[in-house]
């Protein structure tokens, strides 16, 4: 029989297997309480996820699992907490009230797939049951309204102190660009500073309200926008996607070094056209080279948090509008994205804690002096 003791319920709940969750993320303070009370057991977890995602699943198959090694109980209870952690920074508070987290999606170069990473990844957070917003901060070259079907205008609002505009909404995320605002055939012959500019009030001007993440899908390369962004904001950190060859690792490695001059914490690297799987065969083919993300991930000290293959099926999802995760979630190709994305809210709850703990260690060096 397993003792009744926090580590005896932490070990049980780690048997339970469900993709909704990492089980590796459950630690002995996520039991934060359990009582026995007229031979019943009750269980208080709290879990780091979105609080609409399946926790009426997870607190079943809790419970089954708990049957099982404490039988002695006529009845269990268990009662689920989980959100997603938050940045703290008084900065983001003041600028973006109501948004947990802000995340760069960044490469060193064009034509790596960047914006649909972004998408497909902002998509697979929201269907996990995250609140998401995605700013694409691509001034010059605006894709994102196309890959999620977007044509109509944002409508504005006036509050007590200024005029709002209100994000558009696909596939469960708020989204805005310049797209939505000038003309389709209409190119922006902005100077750096007037793009930079819009890219602030993508974040001033837009009524955001409540989000767990904020994503930014920033332009290729290391410049005015994305120095606007770090010096504006507190960002929780950055993601970097490359492709697997070494002419994209180059200008990688450049993006990843960037953030990191400026304090923002490289949350992790995706490889996007890591290979292609004929259909007709079955071979796999590494068409842009094998293992460049995961070399420079190790080489660099960040996560790799996953690499995705090439499909057909991405690029028609793109030019209709429909993400993959979206269109054809049970599709390999979509199960790996979810996969990556899980493992994105993961790194962002680690940094979290860092932060939280870093925040701690300040104060009581300051009490200490």
């Amino acid at each position: 029989m397993t003792d009744l003791t926090k580590s005896g319920i932490l070990n049980a709940l780690k048997k339970v297997d469900d993709s909704s969750f990492n089980k590796d993320l459950l630690i002995l303070n996520s039991i934060k309480k359990f009582e026995v009370k007229d031979n019943q057991l009750i269980v208080d977890v709290s879990l780091t996820m979105p609080s609409s995602s399946n926790v009426d699943g997870l607190e079943n198959k809790f419970k089954e699992t708990l049957k099982k090694e404490f039988s002695q109980f006529k009845k269990i209870q268990v009662n689920i907490d989980a959100k997603v952690t938050t940045h703290q920074d008084q900065k983001i508070n003041s600028i973006l009230p109501g948004v947990k987290n802000t995340i760069a999606v960044a490469s060193g170069k064009g034509g790596v797939g960047k914006s649909t990473v972004a998408v497909n990844l902002a998509v697979a957070l929201a269907k996990d049951g995250a609140s998401v917003g995605l700013i694409d901060a691509d001034i010059y070259g605006p894709s994102i309204p196309l890959m999620l079907g977007l044509k109509e205008k944002p409508k504005v609002y006036q509050d007590q102190q200024s005029m709002k505009i209100i994000p558009l909404v696909n596939y469960g995320i708020k989204v805005i660009s310049i797209g939505l605002l000038v003309d389709d055939n209409a190119p922006v012959i902005w100077r750096g500073p007037m793009a930079s500019g819009a890219v602030k009030q993508f974040m001033t001007d837009v009524d955001w309200g409540e989000l767990d993440y904020l994503i930014f899908d920033l332009p290729p390369g290391t410049g005015d926008i994305q120095l606007t962004l770090v010096q504006t904001i507190p960002l929780t950190g950055a993601v970097i996607v490359t492709t697997p060859q070494e002419v994209s690792l180059i200008d990688a490695r450049k993006a990843l070094k960037m953030f990191t001059r400026v304090n923002v914490p490289v949350l992790g690297v995706i490889e996007n056209m890591s290979y292609f799987i004929a259909p007709d065969t079955g071979n796999k083919y590494d068409i842009f080279g094998t293992g460049g993300g995961s070399k420079i991930a190790v080489e660099l000290d960040t996560p790799f948090l996953g690499g995705i293959p090439i499909d057909p099926r991405i690029r028609i999802g793109g030019d209709k509008g429909i993400p993959i995760v979206y269109d054809t979630p049970d599709s390999e190709h979509a199960k790996i994205v979810t996969e990556i994305s899980r493992n994105f809210a993961e790194q962002v709850h680690i940094r979290n804690l860092k932060g939280d703990s870093a925040s701690k260690m300040e104060i009581l060096l300051d009490d200490e002096n």
